[in-house]
């Protein structure tokens, strides 16, 4: 008898832990409204947050049912077509740092869900909104409608008929609500995604915004992928820079089918090629090796392949092999941490940029990027530099 009270203790606590949500607060965590819409100690979905942009500073809106602040005024046709054409209930267009050009591509229901949701299960707050840092005549929005003339596209999410039913629902979940592409697409002349969808090799092949590098998500390993969106780690390899908050607002509450049917999806994106990378020179070579054996193999091994399910490998890992080594070599300057979740804690690598001199810094992340199979290329002492200028510019904000 005590042995079945025992058991059923536990399975009460397993199934406690389970976080039951309705359809609508699921699509807002698919679409990760929170992250964006919830200020550091702030109200939640109250805005407030800050985003750099080029021509100034702009803030997250308050998302709320609040019916002065907040959308409470709004009708679910108003509320779509702020989600699908980017224009508010007033009128004004919205700035498309808000990824209406992927949240266009929602089905009606899950938009409906998620109106419901936002209307009736969210705390109206009544936390005024902040006007953009952006001067005159730049602060004019009439312009946004042109920008969308040109690069938006407002068609919804068809499935491929050639594609399996997972195939099709990681599709949907990374090209609508995940709004992937909104970091990890390059982007043009206007700031506008290059591509909007796999027809297009650019779709997901990898950008630097706000700082950071975000990787291609093209051709990656299933069991990779759906291990960092779970927990934000895997055996080998872990998220660093803004895709922490992603992870813990947004990835680890969906579905494991859900999770792997993105992973599914990702993996069959044809991978980008890259040419050949001039190799370090041999004096890097051997300074590095010597900064990583005295900072680095401790944890991460003399062979680079680290500890699995604790400490990332450095060899073949995706953000050492990259194309931009920014998000790396911030990683190596400031450290990092992975994020909290139901599923794991955090794990924290500490930064070195206030002991490692540029030079150092540099060689070491050529002999990262050069050793145990990668094959990328060197990183300079003027990119040290920066990647140190955009580290106090974050921390200044």
């Amino acid at each position: 008898m005590k042995l079945h009270l025992t058991a059923l203790t536990l399975l009460l606590a397993l199934s406690g832990g389970a976080q039951a949500m309705s359809h609508g607060e699921y699509i807002a965590r698919a679409a990760d409204c929170a992250a964006c819409h919830t200020a550091e100690n702030g109200a939640p979905l109250a805005g407030g947050l800050k985003f750099a942009t080029p021509v100034g500073d702009i803030y997250a809106t308050n998302i709320t049912p609040d019916a002065q602040q907040g959308i409470g005024s709004y009708s679910f046709a108003d509320f779509e077509r702020a989600m699908r054409q980017g224009v508010a209930k007033d009128g004004h267009h919205l700035y498309p740092a808000m990824p209406y050009t992927a949240y266009a591509k929602m089905s009606e229901a899950d938009l409906r869900a998620l109106y419901d949701y936002l209307m009736h299960e969210v705390t109206p707050q009544p936390v005024a909104n902040r006007d953009a840092d952006i001067p005159w005549p730049l602060s004019m929005r009439w312009p946004l409608a042109l920008w969308n003339r040109l690069f938006h596209q407002e068609a919804r999410w068809r499935p491929q008929p050639q594609q399996s039913a997972q195939l099709n629902r990681g599709a949907y979940l990374v090209e609508g609500p995940g709004h992937c592409g909104s970091c990890h697409t390059p982007r043009g002349w206007a700031m506008q995604e290059q591509a909007l969808d796999n027809r297009d090799a650019r779709y997901l092949s990898g950008a630097e915004l706000d700082g950071w590098y975000a990787p291609s998500l093209r051709g990656l390993p299933p069991e990779e992928t759906v291990a960092l969106l779970r927990s934000g780690r895997s055996a080998h390899a872990a998220v660093a820079g803004p895709m922490g908050e992603v992870v813990r607002h947004s990835t680890q509450y969906l579905t494991d089918d859900d999770r792997q049917a993105i992973a599914a999806w990702l993996h069959s994106l044809p991978a980008n090629t890259s040419s050949a990378a001039a190799m370090p020179t041999a004096g890097a070579m051997q300074a590095g090796q010597q900064t990583y054996a005295m900072y680095c193999a401790t944890c991460h091994g003399g062979d680079g392949e680290g500890v699995p399910g604790v400490i990332p490998r450095l060899a073949g890992n995706g953000a050492l092999r990259a194309e931009n080594p920014l998000t790396a070599l911030r990683v190596v300057l400031e450290g990092a941490q992975t994020p909290t979740t139901d599923h794991d804690i955090a794990q924290t690598m500490p930064g070195y940029g206030w002991t490692l001199s540029d030079r150092q810094a540099a060689d070491l992340m050529s002999y990262l990027r050069g050793s145990w199979g990668n094959q990328a290329a060197p990183v300079s002492e003027q990119q040290v530099r920066d990647a140190r200028a955009l580290s106090d510019k974050a921390e200044q904000r």
